[in-house]
């Protein structure tokens, strides 16, 4: 019996294919739809996710005449359609990281032993909500992309548009700052969703 080999068709090719058929770009939105909307639920909270990319697939589909087919894989370049798309949201950004830094839960006798667990990720997410909130937008797009989004360094510039060189300088000082509010914790390891 020949066993089935499934090739898996490279996203320049599903790029270059729905510019004569306009319905193959569906298969972008089926691969990483999911990953997009985790990352923009994480960035700009529920209320504001599914617009940013809904608008990020809307924006991808109209520049997909301008894609660089050399390009394999498309999740950088839509992570970048993303993260310009959520600057438009920047004030709901910084209102979410305030919210959740204000709201760290508070344990009472009761649940002492059954939430300690969540209560001190509550407040490592309160103290990483605030560092966050505090650093330039800039630092923090390249942050959450590597760590939140888990693109490599050179995905991360391929999404932002600027050298590997500026990733790492702008990650080397996000991280300084983020790991100077949360006394030494990896902030790349860390998340503000409590939901999943």
């Amino acid at each position: 019996m020949t066993a089935e080999v499934t090739r898996v068709i490279q996203d320049a090719e599903v790029i270059g294919a729905s510019l004569a058929d306009p319905d193959r770009f569906a298969q972008l939105y089926d691969r990483y739809a999911a990953q997009l909307y985790r990352y923009a639920y994480q960035r700009v909270g529920p209320q504001h996710a599914e617009d940013v990319v809904a608008d990020t697939f809307v924006a991808a589909f109209q520049a997909r005449h301008s894609y660089d087919q050399d390009r394999v894989e498309a999740r950088p370049w839509l992570f970048g359609i993303l993260t310009r798309k959520m600057a438009r949201h920047h004030r709901s950004e910084k209102a979410r990281l305030g919210a959740h830094a204000r709201a760290a839960p508070e344990a009472t006798p009761d649940f002492a032993d059954r939430v300690a667990a969540r209560v001190a990720a509550g407040a490592v997410a309160a103290e990483l909500a605030a560092a966050l909130a505090g650093l330039p937008r800039r630092n923090r797009d390249v942050l959450l992309l590597i760590a939140w989004a888990d693109l490599s360094y050179e995905e991360a510039a391929a999404a932002l548009d600027i050298p590997v060189g500026t990733v790492r300088s702008r990650l080397h000082r996000a991280k300084k700052r983020v790991r100077a509010a949360l006394s030494g914790a990896d902030p790349t390891a860390l998340t503000l969703l409590d939901d999943q």
